[in-house]
């Protein structure tokens, strides 16, 4: 990023904006027709035993604090997804230092200088298992939500044990706490970057879109945003107390440590994310719950009623909801580590007995609707939806009982070519086209998320203005979902509005 003016002529005689926010102000680093602040304090940065404890107001600061690079993000361990290279979309793992709890902000640059409110705002959760991710990743970029008239905010948020491990005297679910944080300096503070307070729009992404459906479901975040996309989350996503009790003292075990509060606020940050990184494989199954994350993080949501059920008793019942998941999730779980091609039928009716209550059921009615499948496809399709599919469908039914907001549903279709054809309409393959990002250089290549070819930009540019037109008015420019129909704009090349594309697969999963 370039800290130099900006040769272009512009109105603007200060090319690079200040803004006063509510601890102090900010300065900005204005490209063209946009302007972004990045790492802006949202709340005080976690230390000791405060990484344990809810967020806090970020001490006032005197001047002007620099804005023009980006800053540090939260404590993780580097993730790899075997031959896809996937640091778009993680980052570059951990960039150290203590105040992390930070947003950017991307705005057009006119409305800097002169204040003027009033854009919708739309604020990004990432993802990354629970435990990885940062808003210094290549695929958040919200240049092209600026140059379109919205104020983007993306935001870091606690990861890992310090986020998400269930302790006895600690508030649970930190990290979603910390996105509630975030939402309340935007509602104080994003006027002064031209957005309008009243109209934000939540969305995020995998473990981020599952944190969207916690904090529409928290009743300390009412009020705080009018509008939500979850993107391939999970609306029963959440592990109850009982499942993140085995976490809690497997963690416990790994540091050598006693499972208290004050034993883990002694700990470094290092010896945290170790420990995280070697709590994979944990059995999470109960007598009365399966392991909604099967196996793939030790970290979700800790709740005993599933936001979904929540949310289908009234919670969140003001906020428009965009939901959705792609044609084939799944396989970036099998293809990237030689899992796909080599899957056997045993492997199909291994993960549907891991998964399912009647697993025999639930592969005959895989099989029955896609007679051609392979033993990977049929794999792939069952992970999908065990992780995002069923509690994509639950939210989504959840939320239609509620007259007084509305629900929209999307399946995202486009293949990738990534690894020799086979990565497909995977997990993560829609970002680059809601952000308009797919002109970025790492996202293409034979490993890279959308493969050798080039992707559609018109593809690109309609799903983007969908995401945007949805935050500005309520309506991404389809039918609304409901418990007849379950319209769902299948978005490829081509839109196609299916009634209740996957009817069979859903009734299974109830």
């Amino acid at each position: 990023m370039s800290h130099h003016p900006d040769p272009n002529p512009n109105p603007n005689p200060n090319p690079n904006p200040i803004v006063t926010t509510t601890r102090g102000a900010v300065r900005g680093l204005r490209r063209g027709a946009t302007a972004a602040f990045l790492n802006i304090p949202y709340a005080a940065p976690p230390l000791g035993v405060g990484r344990f404890a809810p967020p806090q107001p970020h001490e006032p600061w005197d001047g002007v604090r620099d804005a023009t690079s980006p800053g540090p993000n939260a404590p993780q361990s580097e993730r790899k997804l075997g031959g896809i290279d996937m640091s778009p979309y993680f980052g570059a793992g951990w960039s150290r230092g203590e105040d992390y709890l930070t947003a950017n902000v991307w705005t057009p640059s006119t409305v800097t200088a002169t204040t003027a409110g009033g854009l919708p705002v739309m604020v990004f959760v990432h993802g990354g298992g629970f435990v990885a991710g940062s808003t210094r990743a290549a695929l958040y970029d919200g240049s092209a939500f600026a140059r379109d008239g919205v104020v983007l905010v993306t935001l870091n948020y606690r990861l890992g044990i310090a986020g998400f491990l269930d302790l006895h005297g600690a508030p649970a679910n930190r990290g979603l706490l910390d996105v509630v944080a975030a939402l309340r300096w935007v509602r104080e503070n994003i006027a002064a970057f031209g957005g309008d307070p009243h109209n934000v729009t939540l969305f995020g992404q995998s473990a981020g879109a599952t944190i969207v459906g916690g904090v529409l479901a928290a009743p300390e975040a009412a009020g705080l945003f009018r509008r939500a996309i979850v993107q391939s989350g999970s609306g029963l996503g959440a592990f109850s107390t009982e499942q993140a009790g085995r976490v809690t003292r497997a963690a416990a075990e790994a540091l050598g440590i006693e499972p208290r509060l004050d034993a883990f606020a002694a700990v470094s940050d290092d010896r945290l994310v170790e420990a995280a990184s070697r709590l994979a494989g944990i059995d999470l199954r109960t007598e009365t719950h399966r392991d909604p994350l099967i196996g793939l993080s030790p970290f979700s949501l800790v709740l005993d009623t599933q936001p979904a059920e929540s949310i289908a008793v009234g919670r969140g019942n003001a906020v428009d909801l965009l939901i959705g998941t792609n044609t084939e999730e799944g396989n970036l779980y099998l293809v990237p580590v030689g899992k796909y091609a080599t899957s056997t039928t045993g492997d199909v009716d291994d993960v549907a007995a891991r998964l399912h209550p009647t697993p025999a059921r639930l592969v005959e009615t895989y099989r029955k609707t896609r007679p051609e499948a392979s033993n990977g496809e049929l794999r792939s399709a069952i992970m999908g939806d065990a992780l995002f599919g069923a509690g994509s469908w639950a939210l989504a039914g959840a939320h239609t009982a509620h007259p007084a907001s509305t629900t929209y549903a999307y399946e995202f279709a486009w293949r990738s070519h990534a690894l020799n054809g086979e990565l497909g309409a995977t997990h993560a393959v829609e970002l680059p086209f809601v952000f308009d990002v797919t002109h970025l250089p790492q996202l293409r290549g034979p490993a890279a998320l959308l493969g050798p070819d080039e992707p559609p930009a018109e593809l690109a540019a309609r799903m983007h203005e969908a995401w945007i037109r949805f935050a500005r008015t309520g309506d991404p420019g389809w039918a609304p979902y409901d418990d007849e129909r379950r319209a769902t704009m299948r978005i490829d090349t081509e839109w196609t509005l299916i009634d209740d594309p996957r009817s069979q697969e859903r009734q299974t999963w109830r």
